[in-house]
C-alpha cells in the first residue's frame, strides 16, 4: 500500500507551463484524477475541484486539509466532520453510503466522477497555511478507515 500512496503522492503535477490556464493535477495509482484550475492563492477562495475514474464503490471524503505525513490520514482539515451533507471545505462523496448517509453523501457522477466547490483558506483552526503545507485531499471514507490507497493530494501555497 505504501508504493501505491507513494506512487500517486509522486505523481502531483504543478504544471509550470506558460499557459496560464493549465490545471494542477494528480494522478492516483489506479488511475483516477484530481484537479483545480491553477491559481495564485493569496486569500480564502472557492476552488472547482474535478475528479474523474473514482472507484464509485469506495466512498471518499474530498476536503482542505494540513498536509499529513506519508501514511497518515489527513487532518486536521477545514469544515470538520460534514454531518449536514452541506459545507464549503469538506464533502462525503458515495454512491453507496449506508442508510444514516442517505442525503448526506454526494452521488459520484458515471464514470467515478464529480465537480464540487471547496473553499480553501490561509487558516485551518490553528493552523496557518503560510507556515504549514496544506493541500486539497482526497482519502477513503469511515467504512474503509485506514485504506491510504485512494489518498491524492493538491499542496495549495499561498502568497505571503
Amino acid at each position: 500500500m505504501r508504493f501505491r500512496y507513494l506512487l500517486a503522492t509522486l505523481m502531483v503535477t504543478s504544471l509550470a507551463i506558460p499557459n496560464a490556464h493549465a490545471d494542477l493535477s494528480v494522478t492516483g495509482a489506479t488511475g483516477e484524477k484530481l484537479s483545480i484550475p491553477a491559481n495564485t492563492f493569496n486569500k480564502a477562495t472557492v476552488v472547482t475541484v474535478t475528479g474523474s475514474r473514482f472507484d464509485e464503490t469506495v466512498g471518499i471524503y474530498l476536503a482542505y486539509c494540513v498536509l499529513p505525513k506519508t501514511g497518515a490520514a489527513p487532518t486536521p482539515c477545514g469544515g470538520g466532520a460534514n454531518k449536514k451533507g452541506i459545507g464549503d471545505a469538506s464533502f462525503w462523496i458515495s454512491s453507496n453510503p449506508p442508510p444514516y448517509g442517505q442525503g448526506l453523501a454526494i452521488a459520484f457522477n458515471p464514470g467515478g466522477r464529480f465537480s464540487e466547490k471547496l473553499l480553501i483558506s490561509k487558516k485551518i483552526g490553528k493552523f496557518d497555511c503560510t507556515k504549514v503545507k496544506c493541500a486539497i485531499t482526497v482519502r477513503s471514507d469511515h467504512l474503509h478507515e485506514g485504506d491510504r490507497s485512494h489518498d491524492l493530494f493538491i499542496p495549495i501555497t499561498f502568497k505571503k
